[in-house]
């Protein structure tokens, strides 16, 4: 295991993140080949507030955050997606990109962060990821992606 420290690059992902990117995702094995698809178009053709911070490891991306602004709310934003490499885990760089995010978001004066994960045993760890850093389970909504496989919203408050 790699020692833990708290001072990795977060910086705004560029065009040239995109391959590296899309490789994380699909190496992952936690997205469908047509969400694969969704989240490159996303990632290329971001929202006008979407916000998209790569982990960046001497030049390479090797973790990623997207965050988007929920319409007709006030200070909502929603976490699409934070990954990070297979080899680059149990560095504490999950939790440093997600307070990054959480602390961009509170200098904003933003109110909550939720997320979504399946509630598949094979996610047991997203969710405990989640807990571990502030999120409390908010909701579950059965059969939401497809028949068996529920949807579990996580939500932090940024006040």
């Amino acid at each position: 295991m790699s020692s833990m420290r708290d001072n990795f690059d977060h910086r705004p992902t560029i065009d040239a993140d995109h391959e590296a990117l899309i490789a994380l995702a699909t190496g992952s094995r936690l997205f469908e080949s047509d969400q694969i698809d969704i989240l490159a178009g996303m990632l290329r053709s971001p929202e006008e507030n979407d916000v998209w911070l790569t982990d960046d490891e001497s030049g390479v991306p090797v973790g990623v955050a997207y965050v988007a602004l929920e319409k007709m709310t006030h200070g909502t934003w929603n976490l699409r997606w934070i990954e990070v490499d297979p080899a680059h885990q149990r560095q504490g760089r999950g939790k440093a990109i997600l307070d990054h995010v959480a602390n961009r978001l509170i200098e904003k004066g933003q109110r909550i962060l939720p997320v979504e994960t399946a509630g598949l045993d094979d996610f047991d760890y997203v969710r405990k990821f989640y807990s571990d850093n502030g999120f409390e389970k908010e909701a579950r909504i059965r059969d939401f992606y497809e028949a068996g496989v529920d949807k579990v919203v996580y939500r932090k408050s940024l006040a």
